[in-house]
């Protein structure tokens, strides 16, 4: 009895782990929900880190998905909403970063250490062709003459 009263409490212990926000809201056709949810999914949650407004439950991400939510109900466009959203928080929270001059090194960087990378290579393999191939020490050679005779 001991062992199932213990497990019991575990378990209503355990309940608030998955406890989360379940969003309500109620869209005036199913293409403003898919549209709303992949445009909340392309937002980044102010709070969380590395999670967009669909998957954090922190409860600025339930009132920015609600926000998102009214706003294409209103029949705003994503550029609206976008705009908005970066107007309020700034450029952080879009996962895919504007190309301007702020974020320009951010954009260019993997070209130019991929291109820095395939550079260093290309000298190496240039200079190591260009080596000479090491001569034998006199002991080596001797070796060398020793090992072939015993070969024929």
């Amino acid at each position: 009895m001991r062992l199932f009263c213990r497990l019991i409490l575990l378990m209503l212990m355990a309940l608030p782990l998955r406890a989360e926000i379940v969003d309500t809201w109620q869209f005036k056709n199913p293409e403003n929900q898919q549209r709303a949810i992949s445009l909340a999914k392309q937002l980044r949650c102010p709070q969380c880190q590395n999670q967009n407004l669909v998957e954090s439950t922190s409860p600025i991400a339930h009132d920015l998905r609600l926000e998102v939510y009214r706003m294409v109900d209103e029949g705003k466009s994503d550029e609206q909403i976008v705009s908005f959203m970066t107007q309020r928080f700034g450029d952080f929270v879009l996962y895919k970063p504007r190309f301007n001059s702020q974020t320009a090194l951010l954009w260019c960087s993997p070209l130019v250490l991929l291109l820095f990378g395939i550079l260093v290579i290309w000298r190496y393999v240039k200079k190591r062709r260009q080596l000479p191939p090491p001569a034998l020490t006199e002991e080596q050679k001797r070796q060398l003459d020793k090992w072939l005779e015993n070969k024929s």
